[in-house]
């Protein structure tokens, strides 16, 4: 009774025996047959469906299984080895694939511990992370060397374009001048013809 809260104390100081005490405290923290079967059920249901998460790591996954494996044993719904083995190797995402493969091939999941697999899969885990660094700096290179080339592209075509207008032949130029002449002298000799003065063409003159 001494290591009880004094709440809890309270709870039970009706109690004369041990047994009944200890009857008390399992139906107020685990509930009756009922609950506990409840309880069971939605364990199992999350056990069946447990999943790694896309980035989430190995260890952090083994934490989340090792929690819903304790709950099961308290209510009495635990799984041998295997199961959990068979269990994990399942749960992993797309990319860990190739490993759960070689593990298939190589190994007896019958046979095969817990603290093995999570062993096996935190070792590979170590080298896609290697992989991943090294990947990452390539692909921002490609990005950067896009981003670069497009812009020489754009200054390249630019450039181009102006040595064309600098660049203009000079003998089309005196040509255009040439013909612009002409257009200018042609108009101004037809505003200087006059016209007779009761006919209004030209060609005729007044005495």
């Amino acid at each position: 009774m001494a290591a009880l809260p004094h709440k809890e104390y309270l709870k039970m100081s009706d109690k004369s025996t041990a047994k009944a005490m200890f009857t008390s405290l399992c139906s107020l923290y685990e509930g009756n047959k009922k609950v506990r079967e409840a309880k069971a059920t939605m364990l199992v249901h999350q056990y069946e469906m447990f999943r790694m998460k896309e980035d989430e790591s190995i260890e952090t996954m083994y934490s989340r299984f090792q929690t819903l494996v304790s709950g099961l044993q308290i209510l009495k719904k635990s799984y041998v080895a295997s199961d959990h083995v068979n269990k994990i190797l399942r749960s992993l995402p797309t990319k860990w694939r190739p490993k759960v493969t070689a593990i298939e091939e190589a190994k007896d999941l019958n046979t095969l511990s817990v603290e093995d697999i999570i062993s096996s899969l935190k070792c590979h885990e170590i080298g896609l992370n290697e992989h991943e660094l090294i990947k990452k700096p390539k692909s921002i290179a490609l990005k950067l060397g896009g981003k670069s080339s497009k812009a020489l592209k754009a200054l390249e075509s630019e450039e181009e374009s102006t040595s064309e207008d600098s660049d203009e032949d000079p003998e089309i130029v005196q040509k255009m001048a040439m013909l612009f002449n002409r257009s200018s002298s042609h108009k101004s000799s037809r505003k200087e013809e006059k016209g007779c003065f009761n006919f209004k063409k030209t060609g005729h003159f007044i005495a």
